[in-house]
């Protein structure tokens, strides 16, 4: 049985490998598309235009994974059918209970793989597409690996991160004078971009004088920076784009300030749950194969199998809008379209069980 398991996984592994290297092959050429204006700003070249779609794929992966399971599951599960290779296993003893098991680890390998996506590489690789765009189109800024340096005529800054509401982290500032002498060192816990300035929240700054250093603490300080909303934006992290640790600390965070939190509870809800997708994803390929491969239109069942990734994913999208206006516990809204799709699939696996 570890054999045929193994064959099989192998089998469905394969096909949905290869269904989401074409999903992500596609999708990047749309994203290239859509970078063609951006080519020429800066020192943004076609070249460092190929670069950050390359950085963006782990995104890419993550969010096409589901419809990739489920395109390559169908695609694997018609096929053996077709071959009659269903039909060879359960003749030799081949149980519905074995092969749901089989389908399932399938589902499971991909989760995983979903799981390390969306909480180590996705955010970290995304996080250096943004950095790498804004350096290239300003010529301003570069990106480490803990924040973004900025750099201005008379000033080096510091931004530990930049929220996705717009604020800023972890603001440190280094003002030289004429003669490229530091003059004041300035650091700020947090900041927002206003009308073209920055408002630097908790600051203190030390001044460097000829003999002495004077220390000074202001509630509230405006700042003059030639780096706007507009490029910041660029480099804001945005939810869907967190990690699952990372937007549980930011909820915390949001929560310490009184400040709104459903759109970041619904995505941390969707992080939560979204590798069980592809599970459900698998058994939905199930359900949709048929257990006699004859007269089976391919090309039909996978048109099928990508309107079903399609509704599944702006059914996903539908309630979490709805959670955000009207106010639906984040847990319902993440959950319920997976629940939803996965009790379709199991009702759709009796029903063939049945006939």
């Amino acid at each position: 049985m570890k054999l045929l398991t193994r064959y099989v996984v192998r089998r469905l592994g394969t096909a949905a490998l290869a269904a989401l290297l074409a999903l992500a092959a596609l999708y990047s050429f749309f994203d290239l598309l859509n970078e063609v204006g951006n080519i020429g700003k800066g020192s943004y070249t076609t070249a460092t235009a190929f670069q950050y779609i390359l950085l963006q794929a782990p995104s890419r992966a993550y969010q096409l994974m589901p419809l990739a399971v489920l395109l390559g599951g169908l695609f694997a599960l018609n096929r053996l059918a077709a071959d009659s290779e269903w039909a060879v296993m359960k003749t030799s003893g081949l149980s519905n209970a074995d092969i749901i098991r089989m389908v399932l680890v399938f589902g499971s390998i991909f989760a995983l793989v979903t799981v390390l996506l969306g909480e180590w590489v996705a955010p970290e690789s995304s996080r250096r597409a943004d950095a790498l765009k804004a350096a290239a189109k300003s010529g301003q800024v570069s990106a480490s690996r803990d924040g973004v340096w900025i750099k201005e005529a008379r000033s080096m800054t510091y931004i530990a991160s930049v929220l996705p509401d717009n604020s800023l982290s972890g603001v440190k500032i280094w003002h030289y004078g004429d003669d490229f002498k530091l003059r004041e060192a300035v650091y700020a816990p947090r900041a927002r971009v206003e009308n073209g300035q920055w408002l630097l929240f908790d600051s203190r700054s030390s001044v460097l004088a000829a003999e002495q250093v004077r220390t000074t603490a202001q509630p509230q300080r405006l700042w003059r920076s030639g780096v706007g909303a507009d490029l910041l934006a660029i480099l804001q992290i945005k939810p869907e784009q967190m990690s699952f640790t990372a937007l549980g600390r930011y909820i915390r965070h949001l929560e310490q300030n009184r400040q709104q939190t459903q759109a970041y509870r619904v995505a941390w809800w969707n992080k939560l749950t979204y590798p069980a997708a592809a599970a459900v994803m698998a058994l939905l390929a199930l359900a949709f194969t048929p257990t006699s491969g004859r007269h089976t239109n391919m090309g039909l069942k996978l048109f099928g199998g990508v309107c079903l990734g399609l509704l599944f994913y702006f059914t996903g999208r539908l309630f979490g809008f709805t959670s955000q206006l009207y106010g639906v516990p984040a847990f319902i809204s993440a959950t319920l379209p997976t629940a939803a799709f996965a009790v379709w699939a199991v009702w759709r696996i009796r029903a063939q069980e049945q006939r």
